[in-house]
């Protein structure tokens, strides 16, 4: 069979055993069943793979290809939204394709046109017909309607802090789309307690259908299952066991009903496996056992009872075990959110979950509970990037990776492996690194790199292998908490990339496109102003045209067709390098790859068909000399025994040599001898496939061991001089409106020691400098760039109420740099041990009271009496209590607190 073919056949089989009857479209009979699925039904577009029918009318579609495809997939997302949206023949007028897929014979991708920015996800096969007919029955979707969950408030402040912040965290998480979270809670903070809370207000806002908390023990289930049926909501009279089913799992069936199921990772993969189980196998976590240890992966395969959509939500409880290294197969079958909690997560962790950890509560903080335009750089430096990282052979096997297929498989290691830099997305993949600076770039891009903006400018990131792009696609979609056409790739594989360009150019999205080479060099988009290398290049001709993507000018009213939020001409593009392209040596040398469009396949047939000319040889050798730095000893011995004894790197010297005039003259050869001797090897079917072969089965290992940090992200070149012109502003800014604006003049006189400066004051300093571009951020990162050792955090706390210690801090009044906050508490330190050194001792109480008048002022600026009637104090007893504990004297307390704090 064709590569097609099989594709086919397998998708066929997942389409059978997911409950949809298969059929050509010459036997089309949508009432065959309640799922149909038609091959090759016509379109206005051309016949699609497969048509979806649920009750005998089109609602979805499925784009096949082969799995060599696998890498591709984001890309073959146009195409299935082009049949998606055009006319299916014979259909009603009206009629909407709401569902889409793409699929292989081993990864199979889904998309839910109904969600907003509607993102493609991998799942682990087709969703069953009465699964899409009861979501058609609503045009919401439960990622929909996550963006809607009204904010949490304890008003009954029955939460901790970071409990609360946890939550929060989760359901902005969940509002943004991404897959997996992580809630790291010290142990004793109450991490199922707030997993409740969580999974109440899933099931009541977001109305999800099913939710698993997933243990690798007994004892935790029994735990688990107890602290739910205790729970009582606080917006309910009832409990939470009397509002929704909770089922803790002992045999080998799930009640339809059950909306709360709990299970051991052990039990589940029993269930789905269709096997029976000891509770004795529940008792001791999997890790310790024998199997788990062997480093042996639990397959599963599909479970019509079961089907991947029968879970929307599944918790993992103690995440920080293995059981996503050994079971992940469990957690991967099911088309569902993970939320993992844990007190002590490792690097594996934080790995798997994407390092989104949307609350990080640790032990620590538990005890203290208290245009043609010039240029930037921007430098993004990470560890592994610039030192690579080491994979340890101890005893746990290793995720590895089909460079094409993106098929994955489990192995174990033999020897260590240590990898280099240059090496990463090449031989070895780590999420980490690509996520690390693709979040950097994220959380640097509207602060520090285009403060102002509302939106991510038009951006080009540069990968170095159509498989790289594919993985910097997905990690950008997720940081961004963005969808399909936020991020698209435009390379030279893509049939759709004159679209997708001509979207890039000229509309609002995408706002990011990833490319390997295709608009790397001669492609004019103007509005371009941000280009992000993650990859090295080192001609420096190249550099310089790559560079050249972001030196066009733009008009301001063209450029806010596309980035709505520029306020000016396009003056600048930044070059963020986070690689050290900017740093590495450059050469004169030629590019090699002169037919990058073309395959390898293609090269080397064009030979045997009679190409002879230096762009076929010279590319060719190109392909061939990066094949050579990737096979084994064996496989480079297994070329030699095919080659006749030549090895790789020979034949790619030889069709080199026979373009340069140097070696062509001391040969004593003709060229066309050189070129004829050079093309030999290709003619033997033998070598091409063994090329072919290697090339597509050569495997990337993938490292979820090794988490990546930040070292650097900071500006290069002539950002110092930028720093300075703003400082210089702001102390214009100072100069020109200390008569005019009240706080500049209570600070620029002195008064501050007897007057306070209020809340309204600040607003009116903080509207003035967004006149002038200046904002806290941008002032606080000039001066942490200019004066480092001064400025004792690296980011404000309040883009607000921090212009006072920006303005403090230039007027001489601190020495040092730190948020407000900071030097409220500071001063509150100091002002009780004063305080309580002399005649006036506070009672415990009091203290508790003096406290919540200093985070009033660290937030607010200043508090008066009248303040005192709300919240917080207002649910302490407010004015009135204030005034029983402190007496006559409150009113000349608070002025005292008012003016000590903000010394």
């Amino acid at each position: 069979m064709t590569p097609e073919q099989k594709a086919r056949v397998e998708i066929d089989k997942k389409l059978g055993v997911s409950g949809w009857v298969l059929q050509d479209k010459t036997e089309f009979n949508p009432a065959a069943a309640p799922g149909v699925a038609v091959r090759e039904f016509s379109t206005d577009s051309g016949p699609v793979d497969y048509l979806l029918f649920v009750d005998r009318k089109p609602i979805g579609v499925i784009e096949a290809k082969k799995s060599e495809e696998g890498q591709n997939m984001t890309v073959h997302e146009t195409q299935s939204e082009r049949y998606a949206k055009s006319g299916i023949k014979w259909a009603v007028s009206g009629q909407k394709i709401r569902f889409a897929y793409e699929a292989t014979d081993i990864i199979t991708r889904f998309t839910d046109y109904a969600d907003d920015k509607a993102r493609s996800r991998g799942v682990f096969s087709f969703h069953r017909p009465e699964t899409l007919r009861e979501w058609l029955a609503s045009d919401d979707t439960i990622r929909n309607r996550m963006k809607t969950v009204p904010i949490f408030e304890d008003t009954q402040k029955r939460f901790r802090d970071c409990q609360t912040a946890a939550i929060r965290g989760l359901e902005r998480s969940f509002a943004e789309n991404r897959p997996r979270a992580l809630i790291q809670m010290a142990t004793g903070a109450g991490k199922t307690y707030t997993a409740i809370t969580a999974v109440y207000r899933l099931l009541k806002y977001v109305k999800v259908n099913r939710i698993l908390f997933l243990v690798d023990t007994r004892n935790l289930g029994k735990q688990a299952e107890t602290e739910f049926i205790g729970y009582m909501p606080n917006d309910e009279t009832r409990r939470f066991s009397e509002l929704y089913d909770i089922r803790r799992l002992r045999s080998g069936n799930i009640p339809s009903s059950s909306q709360v199921c709990i299970s051991t990772i052990q039990r589940m993969y029993s269930i789905l496996k269709g096997e029976d189980l000891d509770e004795s196998s529940e008792e001791e976590n999997p890790n310790e056992h024998e199997g788990a240890l062997k480093g042996i992966p639990r397959e599963v395969v599909y479970n019509a009872k079961y089907p991947p959509e029968f879970f929307d939500i599944i918790i993992i409880d103690e995440c920080h075990r293995s059981i996503y290294n050994i079971w992940q197969q469990v957690l991967d079958y099911f088309d569902a959110f993970q939320i993992g909690l844990t007190a002590t997560p490792d690097k594996r962790t934080f790995g798997y979950f994407a390092e989104n950890v949307v609350s990080e509560y640790t032990h620590e903080q538990a005890v203290l509970d208290n245009v043609n335009v010039g240029y930037d750089t921007y430098i993004i430096e990470t560890e592994i990037t610039q030192n690579g990282a080491t994979l340890k052979a101890f005893g746990q096997p290793v995720e590895k990776r089909d460079r094409l297929t993106r098929a994955k498989r489990w192995e174990m290691l033999d020897e260590d492996v240590t990898y280099s830099g240059p090496q990463i997305d090449r031989d070895v993949v780590n999420e980490s690194q690509i996520r690390t600076v693709i979040r950097t770039f994220r959380e640097k891009l509207l602060t520090e790199i285009f403060p102002g903006r509302r939106e991510v400018p038009k951006t080009i990131i540069f990968a170095k292998t159509d498989s790289h792009a594919d993985d910097i696609i997905q990690i950008t979609r997720d940081e961004f908490g963005e969808g399909n056409s936020f991020c698209r790739k435009i390379t030279y594989k893509e049939k759709s990339a004159e679209t997708t360009l001509s979207n890039f150019r000229n509309s609002y999205n995408p706002r990011i496109a990833v490319t390997v080479d295709m608009i790397a060099t001669g492609t004019d988009v103007k509005p371009v102003e941000c280009l992000l290398f993650m990859r090295d290049v080192r001609s420096r001709n190249y550099f310089e045209q790559m560079k050249g993507r972001g030196t066009r000018t733009l008009m301001i009213d063209d450029l806010q067709k596309v980035t709505p939020s520029a306020v000016s001409n396009k003056a600048r593009f930044v070059i963020v390098d986070a690689v050290g392209v900017t740093k590495s040596l450059k050469t004169e040398s030629r590019p090699l790859e002169r037919k990058p469009g073309v395959s390898l396949k293609d090269l080397m047939m064009g030979i045997v068909m009679g190409a002879r000319d230096e762009d076929t040889f010279t590319s060719l050798a190109g392909r061939l000399t990066k094949l050579d730095k990737e096979l084994t000893s064996a496989e480079q011995k297994q070329y030699s025994e095919v080659s006749n004894g030549l090895s790789l790197a020979d034949t790619a010297k030889a069709l080199l040599n026979a373009f340069d005039d140097d070696y062509i003259a001391q040969s004593g050869k003709t060229q066309a001898e050189l070129v004829e001797n050079a093309a030999i090897p290709f003619y033997e079917p033998k070598l091409r496939d063994f090329i072919l072969d290697a090339r597509r089965t050569h495997d990337q290992i993938i490292d979820n061991f090794n988490i990546d940090k930040l070292n650097v992200a900071e500006w290069g070149g002539e950002y110092k001089r930028k720093a300075e012109d703003d400082i210089a502003a702001f102390k214009q800014f100072i100069k020109d409106n200390k008569d005019e604006i009240t706080a500049l003049t209570i600070l620029y006189s002195g008064a501050w020691r007897t007057r306070p400066i209020t809340l309204q004051m600040v607003e009116e300093v903080y509207t003035e400098l967004q006149k002038r571009n200046l904002s806290t951020e941008r002032l606080w990162s000039a001066y942490g760039y200019i004066e480092n050792n001064k400025v004792k955090a690296k980011s404000p706390v309040s883009k607000l109420i921090d212009i006072v210690s920006l303005l403090r801090f230039e007027l001489g009044i601190t020495t040092e740099l730190t948020p407000y906050s900071d030097t409220v508490n500071y001063n509150f330190m100091r002002w009780t041990m004063a305080k309580n050194a002399g005649p006036v001792q506070f009672t415990h109480e009091q203290i508790e009271w003096l406290r919540m008048v200093k985070d009033f002022i660290a937030s607010s600026m200043a508090i008066t009496a009248e303040d005192l009637d709300l919240a917080p104090f207002n649910r302490h007893g407010g004015l009135g209590k204030f005034y029983s504990l402190f007496g006559d004297g409150y009113e000349k307390l608070l002025d005292e607190m008012n003016i000590a704090l903000a010394a």
